[in-house]
């Protein structure tokens, strides 16, 4: 467990309690193929913010729990679909769905999943907010992921193209993870609107490092291979920078806008970007991120929840998977 969740430790057991009752099922292969993918792993980022959000004004672990469920199985539903999409055989070292039972499974298992998520999120009828900002973001990640989809392998990208992309597909999850908890237990904008701001930042941080290593990480540590964007056509802020300053931008576009690499021409990509200095300007903008997101955690009460919170940004930093 990450050492800024530990403070959590027991609510998140709880959490991983709920998830394991939400997916059972007198459907033996719904029951399989979900288990599995609780059995993966993951950080769990997306409910321990949540409720470490929801330390901020009167916590109450029994209003949190379905929402910190939900916002895991969304993610996971994205999770699954993604690795159709992308051919992925492997998510943290381990086979994915797709790969054990198939693209018919997979897409509907991640259907399946993002329905659970519906029911624990329509208890929450007294919180209205709740159910509009987690059907926004959602509305807005199938935009990210179909933005991505239609500008593959496509050199003409800019950062702000990848900017709005990565806010729709990762950061306005995180954000509404952690604003949410508050609201749940009845906070004011006062205290959920400084969470949310922190969410975003520390959200365009985590998707910004995860594209730096898809690119620099140890394979054996990632659970992937490295390059998958690439190979994808996926362009990335990495990419975007040394399109921008490398003196073999020409090659590199040739390479990116190539539709079949082999794994010589896609260490030959990775390389130009590497020895360009983008993968270093590219955690500039990560630190900008953190800094945003600490200097939101500034507007929120003084409580150890909040060192929480600014670990928690710093871990996306220093991550290695």
């Amino acid at each position: 467990m990450l050492e800024f969740f530990k403070d959590i430790a027991k609510e998140l057991q709880m959490v991983e309690k709920e998830l394991s009752d939400v997916v059972k099922t007198p459907n033996p292969l719904l029951t399989e193929t979900s288990t599995h993918l609780l059995n993966a792993g993951g950080k769990r980022l997306r409910p321990a913010l949540c409720l470490l959000g929801a330390k901020f004004y009167n916590f109450d672990l029994q209003r949190i729990l379905p929402l910190a469920a939900a916002l895991e199985l969304i993610h996971m539903a994205t999770l699954v679909h993604d690795d159709v999409v992308d051919a992925s055989l492997t998510r943290r070292g381990k086979p994915t769905v797709k790969a054990m039972w198939g693209n018919s499974i997979a897409t509907h298992i991640g259907s399946y999943l993002f329905a659970k998520s519906l029911m624990l999120i329509a208890r929450y009828e007294y919180t209205p907010l709740i159910s509009k900002v987690l059907a926004d973001t959602s509305v807005n990640m199938c935009e990210g992921e179909i933005q991505q989809i239609a500008a593959s392998f496509d050199v003409k990208q800019n950062l702000r193209n990848y900017l709005y992309r990565i806010k729709r597909k990762t950061a306005m999850l995180i954000a509404a993870s952690t604003q949410l908890g508050a609201v749940a237990c009845g906070a004011s904008k006062s205290i959920y609107l400084p969470l949310y701001r922190y969410g975003h930042a520390v959200g365009m941080a985590f998707q910004i490092t995860d594209d730096i290593l898809d690119m620099v990480a140890d394979q054996r540590e990632m659970g992937k291979p490295i390059g998958s964007d690439l190979r994808q056509g996926i362009i990335t802020l990495p990419v975007i920078y040394a399109l921008d300053t490398s003196r073999q931008r020409e090659r590199l576009k040739e390479l990116v806008a190539k539709p079949e690499k082999d794994d010589g021409e896609l260490q030959e990509a990775i390389s130009i970007i590497t020895s360009s200095g983008a993968i270093e300007q590219s955690l500039e903008l990560v630190e900008k991120y953190i800094h945003k997101a600490k200097q939101a955690l500034k507007e929120l009460p003084d409580r150890p929840t909040r060192l929480n919170l600014s670990l928690a940004a710093d871990y996306v930093v220093i991550r290695k998977y």
